[in-house]
């Protein structure tokens, strides 16, 4: 039995509910989000090189890369070392792009346990890092453990797919 109730899941749900809502407001979409994230962190990446990182279709990458270059968050120079290809770079548009994901996240999450008593909030803090930390290594890992678990459980696949591993069902 699921002593948590699946309530990380739950919660972590209506933290994209926001940041959905809040990018919608500026015109940006969650895959764009990810992107423009991409390319300020790794100035002068290629579409190809987007594609293998973020999982995504190449035709999907540069239809989002003429979007967002479209509506100025991106731009693409030629590749000095391969004539054919084109690297890309944030610009200050994307830099200055107040309502990242990361920011809206972590301000639900502070709003979430402000109301918290301080030891109350210290000692949550505590456990969630603990439990980070855990996560952090069995998905380094491999998930062996999990996997075990769920194989003794009922005869699951040997890695278990995204559907699996993300939840499943909804509410």
């Amino acid at each position: 039995m699921d002593a948590t109730k699946r309530q990380i899941t739950k919660i972590a749900r209506e933290v994209n509910k926001l940041t959905l809502h809040t990018m919608r407001e500026s015109g940006i979409g969650t895959g764009e989000f990810d992107l423009i994230h991409l390319v300020r962190h790794e100035p002068g990446i290629s579409q190809k090189e987007i594609s293998c990182r973020l999982n995504m279709d190449k035709g999907a990458v540069a239809r989002r890369v003429a979007s967002l270059e479209q509506k100025g968050y991106l731009i693409r120079r030629g590749n000095p070392a391969d004539g054919r290809s084109q690297l890309l770079y944030a610009t200050d548009k994307a830099d200055t792009l107040k309502n990242s994901k990361a920011s809206v996240e972590a301000a639900f999450y502070e709003w979430l346990i402000e109301e918290l008593p301080e030891q109350e909030k210290a000692d949550f803090l505590q456990i969630l890092e603990l439990l980070y930390l855990r996560s952090k290594t069995e998905s380094r890992n491999g998930f062996p453990h999990v996997t075990k678990r769920l194989k003794d459980e009922g005869g699951q696949a040997e890695h278990p797919g995204p559907e699996t591993l993300s939840g499943g069902e909804e509410d």
